[in-house]
């Protein structure tokens, strides 16, 4: 699987994540033309996207989806209530509607949506697989529900959110009322929350971790690597930027193993050594 971060944060959020003939975009929070850009910047083509999944209506996550969808002449994946509450323009043709836990065949790729806490009409996290290597994407998460927590197990490699530090946001100066919608259960999760995941969650097999959705004002990414890396292991650790992409990663599964599907409910217990980066 090849694995991007066009961008990540309150200002847009877009992941690529695919394998040599076909990828999809996870949010299209980019116009257009900066999503091309950013990909092309990392040799990719367009081309290969077949799909974008949208995880749920804030503008951070849809703004350059029905730019993208038109000119590319994408189908967009997304819940019916997303539909309804995003106000957003798309080709009727090119409208897919996914439901929670039911697989989406895009090629070779199997995409699975499935609830996650957050405020917003019907937000989804998501996980992408390919011969068995998978793929999360979570961000976006006030609390890591039992739904979060049970896929970020099965993971070879994850976008988790790292939202904020705790007393970094205590001590800034945003207002009282927004502070505690960014602590709550349906807004983000903190640098702590996030590491609790990780520490107690994260499977052996996970090579790469994507710190996701860093504030501006509340964190710091130089904070978060740190305290993540010093429990990481052979995992490595990744700053996913709001302003930039990050270099492509190729993960892959070095070692052959009977890994059960992503819908039955058991912990995986594989090991796989660090995977290369690919350019």
């Amino acid at each position: 699987m090849f694995v991007c971060s066009l961008n990540s944060g309150s200002n847009a959020n877009c992941y690529y994540i695919g394998n040599q003939n076909e990828a999809v975009l996870i949010d299209g929070g980019l116009s257009c033309r900066e999503t091309v850009r950013r990909m092309k910047r990392v040799g990719l083509s367009i081309k290969t996207v077949k799909a974008i999944f949208v995880s749920h209506e804030h503008g951070d996550h849809i703004h350059g989806v029905p730019g993208l969808s038109k000119k590319f002449h994408l189908p967009v994946y997304l819940s019916a209530s997303t539909l309804e509450h995003s106000g957003v323009e798309l080709r009727e043709d090119l409208v897919r509607i996914m439901r929670p836990y039911d697989p989406v065949r895009i090629g070779d790729l199997s995409i699975i949506a499935f609830p996650k806490l957050h405020d917003a009409i019907d937000p989804q996290s998501f996980i992408i697989e390919h011969q068995r290597v998978r793929v999360g994407v979570f961000t976006d998460i006030g609390a890591p529900c039992e739904h979060v927590t049970k896929a970020f197990r099965q993971c070879h490699a994850a976008f988790l959110e790292a939202n904020y530090d705790e007393n970094m946001l205590l001590r800034g100066s945003y207002p009282y009322h927004l502070k505690n919608r960014i602590r709550s259960q349906l807004g983000h999760m903190s640098n702590d929350q996030a590491l609790e995941l990780f520490v107690k969650h994260r499977p052996s097999h996970m090579s790469h971790l994507f710190l996701s959705h860093l504030s501006r004002d509340n964190n710091s990414p130089k904070l978060v690597k740190n305290i993540f890396e010093r429990v990481a292991g052979q995992t490595q650790i990744i700053i996913a930027s709001r302003d930039h992409e990050t270099k492509l990663y190729h993960i892959r599964e070095q070692r052959r193993y009977s890994i059960p599907s992503f819908r039955q409910r058991r912990t995986i217990a594989t090991s796989t050594q660090q995977l290369s980066l690919f350019q």
